[in-house]
């Protein structure tokens, strides 16, 4: 099949599934994942990274909580834990998305530090924060940026209790002293 025919069916099919409350259905690598919904603490890390951004949110941009973000030149579809984007849509294109944050789960720490990692920075979204719970020694947060040629070529990681400084157009400091652990 030919890749665009592959990411209309996928998008159908995708659309069209009966999703339970609170689960997330994304396309990666050609197939539909069902991602389970986040824990207490998740949520909690959403509210607080939430807070701060939509506090200062550039121009006319939207922030949502688990928006679809469509990477269709990948074939791909995100559903990141928080996004800002120019467009009010609650289906954005990634190429309008200024923003992408990933929280850590147990079940997708490992996408969200590779696959979407990877994701992001062929789109490209400008900024990819990705708050990891799980990260060792300890949980961190890593503010990616500049990407180019399918990789970031700026990295920021600060363990929980550090601030991590959003450039423009956002311009504000996340702390994270407050994060809860695991």
């Amino acid at each position: 099949m030919e890749r665009d025919h592959d990411w209309d069916y996928l998008l159908d099919a995708r659309w069209t599934l009966d999703v339970p409350e609170g689960w997330r259905a994304e396309i990666m690598d050609e197939v539909i994942l069902l991602a389970p919904p986040p824990d207490a603490r998740h949520c909690l890390l959403a509210g607080a990274v939430h807070r701060v951004l939509a506090r200062k949110l550039p121009g006319e941009a939207c922030l949502h909580r688990w928006p679809s973000v469509g990477l269709a030149q990948l074939g791909e579809l995100y559903v990141p834990t928080l996004a800002v984007s120019a467009s009010a849509e609650g289906q954005w294109d990634a190429a309008d998305v200024l923003l992408a944050v990933e929280i850590t789960s147990r079940s997708t720490a490992r996408q969200d530090r590779t696959k979407k990692l990877w994701g992001y920075a062929h789109a490209p979204v400008p900024l990819y924060l990705l708050v990891d719970r799980f990260d060792r020694p300890g949980p961190t947060v890593t503010l990616y940026s500049e990407p180019s040629d399918g990789a970031y070529g700026q990295s920021v990681r600060v363990p929980f209790g550090k601030p991590v400084e959003l450039p423009e157009p956002f311009g504000i400091t996340l702390d994270t002293t407050g994060f809860p652990l695991l």
